[in-house]
């Protein structure tokens, strides 16, 4: 999880996730009570529930808890939110960086939300297609503006650990509406995020 508080978990959930993992442990053709192996089936129970807490959150109510007046109309940018997502084909991780923009229609979010949103959308089985544009949906349907646009650069381990193995291969998907369907307005988004870092 990404915050530093001690994660709960539903006992009862990760004994029966840990069951199938057991399972699926002596299918492939391992011993689960060897020594290395014993916790196993435990501790992937635990890590699948991370990264999949998603589920539990609802990214228009983040937006919603920090809402504030503005009278400006120029563009907002939070670039680089790093996020970590599973694959629903193979279950395997997909991982990369999100930036979000948008025009501001008498109202901003606190900033920290969009990362919140970001990652309430990618700890799921997920694409990165539908990933993108979800964000996208959220940011446009929960705070008042003239145009959201998302992009999305990502690494598969699906391409990269097995079916056509490779690695230097990254994915980039993007989504907007509103102002952005301007390529000016794109062509401006694409610029400012490309910005170093200071």
């Amino acid at each position: 999880m990404s915050n530093n508080k001690v994660p709960q978990y539903d006992n009862d959930q990760v004994e029966k996730l840990a069951s199938h993992i057991k399972a699926i442990i002596e299918l492939l053709g391992e011993d689960p009570n060897r020594e290395g192996l014993i916790k196993t089936p435990q501790r992937a129970a635990k890590a699948l529930i991370d990264n999949t807490s998603g589920y539990a959150t609802d990214g228009g109510q983040l937006i919603k808890q920090a809402l504030f007046t503005h009278s400006g109309d120029q563009m907002v940018i939070v670039k680089d939110i790093e996020f970590y997502s599973l694959c629903e084909h193979h279950i395997l991780p997909f991982f990369g960086t999100i930036s979000i923009g948008y025009i501001p229609d008498g109202e901003i979010v606190g900033l920290s939300k969009l990362a919140r949103v970001v990652e309430s959308q990618a700890r799921r089985l997920q694409v990165q297609e539908r990933l993108t544009g979800d964000i996208c949906d959220i940011v446009n349907n929960n705070i008042k503006n003239k145009g959201v646009i998302v992009v999305c650069e990502a690494a598969h381990m699906c391409m990269k650990m097995r079916g056509i193995e490779k690695q230097e291969t990254t994915t980039v998907t993007i989504e907007y509406c509103g102002g952005f369907k301007d390529i000016a307005m794109q062509q401006q988004f694409f610029n400012l995020i490309k910005l170093k870092k200071q």
